[in-house]
């Protein structure tokens, strides 16, 4: 059952902070991290499939905070950042804290501090929150009705403007920053349609199914007064902000109206927003719950469900009010600080027993002893994991000497190629969490070391000495020397291919090897191309000088089909939707001697809180590929070679990558396209080419610094750019969110012709039916890296015949 409990060293703590809330400009989105979470959620990646996740933390457990200018400091330079959103927990899914205390936690607590520091500047109060370690209970914290300090006047001035902001909440949202309203004498939301600061309420918003949420104060949003008729919502799950028309709203009494048990079934996002306003509703109404005897999420859970399903009683929607403030200032509203409970934590892990949650200090401790038996015991680092120090490591760190166990390996799956918006990992590049980080000063790194890290495995100083470095380099970039007992492994690049080959928990059985063909025997190819994009595949095989017999393409965007029969001259065979081809089309166009493809990411990627994973939405859509490369393989008695590739995230679910893995038979190969190309693209691919686990060698035409890419009299900022994705706000790069192109002295964007250059594209190759920037950056965004599919189909000119 949820405790009720608050942990004293938190709110201790809490009462050093001053948090504001940025306004998330998107739909509710489930954000996941911030331990003053930034709710500035620009293009957010939700998909109208799951509403926002109103309240819970973006998933490594860390709340919203404002880009307040104030926060700007010589010590401490502030960045607007949006953060990545990480992957929703299983429902039988449980996180092993290792580093945060109190053994029972309640709903949210005032999260910690978090800061974040620039090289070369000393650092004071006004350090920017980021993220908290992945591995702590996540923590949110509640704007009933604003802050204490605004209304004693702290510096919680809201910005007049948010760029990049994008609000869709409704109607009423579309409305963008402007300046903010009138007086601040006026009282709030006067309109006489009810539902007043503080009350506990369903929302709904166009393209989202209603979700529980609180009314809040506009001074909460860090944003500006809402219009007549509108109120602004914390959603519960993720904390972010919306406004709302109140015609819009209702009260949470009407439970059994708008509970949805599909959802509470199949999302955890929508668990976890329930489970929190179930919990202060349960704190308002000061109901108890008997103690349950079985370990089970569900069982805990089921008494407040039914409450909530009988009417909230004995005291019904009169339990359910917020408590008036003392001078009914709507800014002096308690602040309910409430952790989530552990079975609703933020990464798929191993099951712990339920009760016992490690203590803060246990973590910090068991490292240290590490380090101990390391240094004075001369035991060897391999025996230990790096992240959390247990012994008996289950594998290998990828990156430097030590290990991994495996609840940390699958948190490494999972977030080691996670990146902020500014491009910088979203997480430290030893542990994969942190609580402070440090973001390394060489341009073209984009890795980050929490303090954690640095004082316990290099030296109890070392984070303090690293601020006053002026550019502080990351120990990737240093020289390959032992600091403390972190030591860069000299193989790390292989050993990285190695980490994400292997997965202990499925071996399969060796792919078929083919035997080269004789060269007066090879006939041209037959490609089945299933999401074909922008035809990389047909443009691969012809600049390798493959004769291709035919080639099948299945695609739905029409810019993608436009661009593929104008650049091919039409002899791609387009069949538009991959859902309706059907065996017997397989019979008649057969046979293929190659089928290769990559569905949609939306509801795979941990990048999209509201993803459904791999059995709902888009991630469904594997299964096509599935069904249609087991009809296109050869029947028995077919001796013939024949090949098969598919693409996908880095930054999926460990679960997801396992069950693809189960259903093609294989484990994949991660290959990032920064070896052969100026931008990183991090994707897994499984398949049986010859010679896919070989390294990845760039070629004489491979582009492989931006200044390559750019046309005459621009001048690249950095060597390399982050992942460019169909977000617009991708370009962007560094700590301070440049753009990455000088030119006549000023900073640009890159240009569609640079972005082909990147991608491997010839000039104009997307320069079509009028489209627009925006319109060519998202089918570049979604195709795959040209140098890197060169790479992988190479192999196959030993088997089919070519110009």
């Amino acid at each position: 059952m949820p405790f009720n409990k608050y942990s004293p060293a938190m709110l201790e703590e809490s009462s050093n902070v001053t948090a504001t809330a940025a306004v998330n400009g998107d739909t509710p989105g489930a954000a996941e991290n911030d331990s003053s979470v930034e709710l500035t959620n620009d293009n957010s990646p939700l998909t109208a499939a799951e509403p926002p996740s109103p309240f819970s933390l973006k998933q490594n457990g860390d709340a919203a905070s404002p880009q307040d200018g104030n926060q700007c400091s010589r010590g401490s330079r502030k960045r607007g950042r949006k953060r990545p959103e990480e992957e929703e927990p299983a429902w039988d899914s449980y996180c092993e804290n290792k580093s945060v205390g109190a053994g029972q936690l309640s709903l949210r607590q005032r999260p910690q501090r978090r800061t974040f520091y620039q090289a070369g500047l000393t650092t004071n109060g006004h350090n920017k929150p980021r993220r908290q370690n992945r591995k702590q209970e996540l923590s949110v914290l509640l704007y009933v009705s604003g802050l204490q300090g605004a209304a004693a006047g702290s510096p919680v001035a809201p910005e007049t403007s948010c760029p990049d902001l994008m609000e869709q909440d409704s109607k009423d949202s579309a409305q963008s920053s402007s300046t903010m309203s009138s007086s601040e004498t006026q009282p709030e939301y006067s309109d006489n349609k009810g539902f007043g600061i503080g009350e506990l309420v369903w929302g709904k918003i166009k393209g989202f199914s209603w979700w529980p949420g609180i009314v809040v104060t506009w001074r909460a949003t860090g944003k500006r007064q809402a219009s007549h008729g509108m109120r602004w919502l914390q959603w519960f799950g993720d904390g972010k902000f919306s406004e709302v028309s109140a015609d819009k709203l209702d009260s949470l009494t009407a439970f059994p109206k708008f509970f949805n048990r599909a959802s509470y079934t199949k999302l955890a996002s929508y668990r976890r927003a329930i489970f929190q306003a179930l919990e202060m509703a349960s704190v308002r109404a000061e109901k108890t719950f008997p103690p349950c005897e079985s370990d089970s999420p569900e069982d805990q859970v089921k008494p407040m469900l039914d409450w909530a399903n009988g009417g909230f009683l004995p005291k019904g929607e009169e339990g359910l009010k917020p408590a008036p403030s003392a001078n009914s200032n709507p800014l002096d509203h308690q602040i309910l600080n409430v952790s989530l409970h552990e079975y609703f934590a933020g990464a798929k892990r191993a099951k712990p027993n339920f009760c016992k949650i490690k203590a803060a200090p246990e973590e910090s401790c068991s490292r240290e002893q590490m380090v101990n038996e390391v240094r004075k015991k001369k035991q060897s680092i391999e025996e230990f994991c790096l992240s959390c120090g247990k012994m008996r490591a289950a594998t290998f760190h990828p990156l430097f000497e030590g290990g991994l166990c495996q609840t940390c390996k699958d948190v490494y799956l999972e977030m080691s190629y996670m990146y902020d918006d500014d491009g910088y990992q979203s997480y430290c590049t030893v542990c994969c969490g942190g609580r402070e980080v440090l973001l390394c000063g060489n341009a073209n790194c984009c890795r980050c070391f929490c303090v954690d890290c640095l004082d316990i495995l290099i030296d109890p100083g070392a984070s303090n000495s690293a601020r006053y470095q002026d550019p502080w380099r990351c120990y990737m970039c240093q020289p390959l020397l032992q600091y403390g007992v972190l030591k860069r492994r000299h193989d790390w690049s292989m050993k990285l291919q190695e980490f994400f080959a292997n997965d202990n928990g499925q071996e399969f059985e060796k792919t078929n090897i083919y035997p080269a063909v004789p060269a007066e025997q090879r006939r041209p190819i037959r490609v089945l191309s299933l999401f074909d994009g922008i035809a990389t595949g047909y443009l691969v095989l012809r600049d390798l000088g493959f004769k291709v017999d035919l080639y099948v393409a299945s695609e739905v965007c029409e810019d993608s089909i436009s661009v593929g029969v104008v650049r091919h001259e039409g002899k791609i065979q387009y069949v538009h939707d991959v859902r309706n081809i059907t065996k017997k089309n397989i019979q008649e166009w057969g046979p293929f001697d190659l089928v290769i493809g990559g569905s949609p990411c939306n509801d795979l990627s941990i990048v999209n809180p509201a993803r459904k994973g791999l059995y709902e939405g888009t991630g469904r859509l594997f299964f096509e590929f599935y069904r249609l490369l087991s009809e296109a393989k050869p029947k028995e008695g077919e001796d013939r070679p024949f090949f098969w590739m598919f693409e996908n995230v880095v930054a999926m679910g460990v679960n997801d990558k396992r069950d693809i893995s189960r259903f093609l038979e294989c484990n994949p190969v991660m290959i990032d396209a920064i070896e052969v190309s100026a931008a990183h693209r991090a994707r897994y691919f499984w398949g049986n080419l010859p010679g896919m686990n070989r390294p990845l060698c760039a070629s004489g035409m491979d582009k492989l610094e931006l200044q390559d890419c750019l046309e005459h009299g621009r001048v690249a900022k950095f060597g390399k750019v982050r992942t460019i994705t169909t977000r617009s706000n991708s370009i962007k790069q560094g700590k301070d969110q440049h753009f990455p192109v000088l030119m006549n002295g000023k900073e640009d964007v890159l240009w569609c012709t640079e972005l082909e250059r990147i991608f491997g594209f010839p000039v104009h190759y997307t320069d079509l039916s009028n489209m627009g920037r925006g319109a060519r950056q998202r089918l570049l965004g979604r195709s795959w890296s040209v140098p890197v599919i060169r790479h992988l189909f190479a192999p196959l000119k030993d088997y089919f015949a070519c110009e």
